[in-house]
């Protein structure tokens, strides 16, 4: 399926990913073979949480604290969330919801 978008989006941003950009970008995604990019706060934690190894670094000119919000914000954020339907695996799962379920 085609998205159409008539706002510049950020380099994180996935195609499918229906959302804008919030803010200007801040923080460099990284996966576990170092391919990457460069994106807005809202779109760096969504791809994070899409990645298995991933990492995230502060541009330069980034404000303190960049990278950890986008590291925290991951956590609680399912991988590709903009996909509909039910999603119960631990893959479709953020990584909060599969800790809090190894802990009941």
């Amino acid at each position: 399926m085609s998205v159409q978008r008539t706002a510049r989006r950020c380099p994180a941003a996935h195609p499918e990913d229906p959302t804008p950009c919030v803010g200007p970008v801040m923080v460099t995604v990284l996966d576990a073979v170092n391919a990457g990019a460069d994106g807005c706060e809202h779109h760096g934690a969504r791809l994070l949480a899409s990645l298995d190894g991933g990492r995230v670094y502060a541009l330069p000119d980034a404000p303190t604290g960049a990278a950890i919000r986008v590291f925290k914000a991951a956590d609680g954020i399912r991988p590709f969330c903009w996909i509909e339907g039910p999603r119960t695996e631990p893959s479709q799962l953020s990584r909060a919801e599969n800790r809090a379920r190894t802990h009941l």
